[in-house]
């Protein structure tokens, strides 16, 4: 198993990102995403890619794990943890070493354990609020 860093292709998301059954995003919408990316990484089982994730954020303070897919049949393989590990390391090699940063995602429910044994903590927690999103859409418009 093997990772590419920033080597994702709006195709090639839109193949892994439609392999777990999430309803996908038009492929201009993707391209822009993926311009305005920090970082993507894709896990591939030799020329077959089996993975994905984004990284977004301001590259100071914090960071945003973002469409971490990985093919059904991959699952529980250790696709996900690779990818998160290969995630963490560019993080690291690219803050200053006094830093520390918030990496922040959305778990779906079947997720949290996955999460929590890679160090996440679930919020609402003691000492802060439960994570939050807000989905906007453009409207469709009569002329």
């Amino acid at each position: 198993m093997t990772v590419k860093t920033n080597e994702l292709t709006a195709e090639l998301f839109l193949q892994l990102y439609t392999s777990v059954g999430w309803e996908p995003p038009g492929i201009e919408q993707v391209q822009k995403a993926l311009e305005n990316t920090i970082a993507t990484f894709t896990a591939y089982d030799n020329d077959t890619a089996v993975g994905m994730v984004r990284l977004i954020g301001d590259g100071g303070m914090s960071f945003y794990i973002k469409d971490f897919a990985v093919v059904p049949e991959y699952q529980s393989k250790g696709v996900g943890t690779l990818l998160l590990n290969v995630l963490e390391k560019y993080i690291k090699e690219h803050i200053k070493s006094a830093w520390a940063v918030s990496l922040e995602l959305i778990s779906s429910k079947e997720a949290v354990g996955f999460y929590q044994k890679h160090g996440f903590e679930e919020r609402p927690c003691d000492w802060d609020g439960p994570g939050m999103f807000k989905i906007i859409r453009m409207e469709q418009c009569e002329i």
